[in-house]
């Protein structure tokens, strides 16, 4: 059983699109809205594409950079609560939450695709001279 589970996780790892795709699905089969389905599976997958994206640096790189990847998103924390509390003079944990965890979403789907089509141009241009 942990087998399956395991090689399911392994698989929403390395396709978190499949992965933001099915909770979109069943939130939308739930609550009958399209625009809170998708508000809710970009936020329950963002966790996905970060995770994504460090195994895609592994993998390109044979090297963990997870320090840099928490360090970013610590520095991205401390702009929003930073910009909040300049515009709005008070700090709403709920809505910096959101904003941040949102924006990651946005900052890693991107990575994720940019370092997928990295990987595969490197490893296509590798091939192509070894041969």
């Amino acid at each position: 059983m942990s087998t399956i589970f395991s090689s399911i996780l392994t698989i929403f790892f390395a396709i978190p699109v499949l992965g933001t795709i099915l909770v979109y699905t069943v939130i939308k089969l739930l609550l009958k809205s399209t625009k809170k389905a998708l508000h809710k599976a970009l936020d329950y997958t963002t966790i996905l594409y970060i995770i994504s994206v460090h195994f895609l640096i592994v993998t390109l790189w044979e090297k963990s950079f997870f320090w840099l990847i928490i360090l970013i998103m610590l520095l991205i924390a401390m702009v929003f609560v930073f910009v909040h509390w300049k515009v709005k003079e008070e700090i709403i944990v709920k809505r910096v939450w959101k904003g941040f965890w949102r924006f990651n979403f946005i900052l890693f789907f991107f990575a994720y695709f940019v370092l997928t089509f990295y990987g595969l141009v490197s490893r296509a241009i590798t091939f192509s001279f070894s041969s």
